[in-house]
């Protein structure tokens, strides 16, 4: 059986990819939208939500489909929602929100086609996480297609420069993320 250890160092070693956008990743969301609300626990979930560069039309990205689900609770999430996906093949981790180890903790699962390739991000959160703030910057990038190129072309830079390290690619995007983020809340008077 693999270790922690082992699936962690895997799965950030794994090949960043930007690709054109496909115009069945909001079907893909759409299906997974239906397997999670028929398989889970239905009076845990509250919302589902597609966000990231799969949720913006014409915005190339990494074929991943971001999910955010908003959940009732984290401790009955980890009970029952979490053995189920992991019995059907998805990767799980509690994830920090911020850093290594920095608190608050959610639910993170991968799931994988046929081929081992990363397909779905599904993100479970309660309402007050920051999470759901990356809904303001989905909308704003939709509404600005400026601004999302000048997003598709940082992310293609750096998938380049940075291809098998995701954590500092993540963290390459995040002042571009942040800065466009605090605009969309100005901009949507949040």
């Amino acid at each position: 059986m693999e270790t922690f250890e082992n699936k962690l160092k895997r799965v950030l070693a794994e090949n960043i990819e930007i690709v054109p956008y496909d115009t069945k990743w909001p079907e893909m969301f759409e299906e997974e939208k239906k397997h999670l609300l028929h398989c889970l626990p239905k009076e845990l979930i509250i919302r589902i939500e597609h966000f990231g560069s799969t949720a913006i039309p014409d915005l190339a990205a990494k074929p991943i489909i971001d999910i955010l689900v908003e959940i009732k609770s984290l401790d009955e999430t980890k009970e029952r929602i979490v053995p189920i996906l992991e019995h059907k093949g998805y990767d799980y981790f509690w994830r920090p929100s911020f850093g290594n180890d920095t608190p608050p903790f959610y639910a993170w699962f991968i799931k994988r086609n046929s081929k081992g390739n990363r397909t779905h991000h599904i993100h479970m959160v309660k309402a007050d996480f920051e999470h759901w703030d990356r809904l303001f910057f989905r909308d704003y990038l939709i509404e600005h297609p400026k601004l999302a190129k000048e997003y598709q072309k940082l992310k293609t830079n750096l998938s380049k420069e940075y291809s098998k390290d995701r954590v500092t690619y993540t963290k390459e995007k995040s002042d571009f993320v942040v800065r466009i983020t605090e605009m969309a809340k100005i901009y949507y008077k949040v």
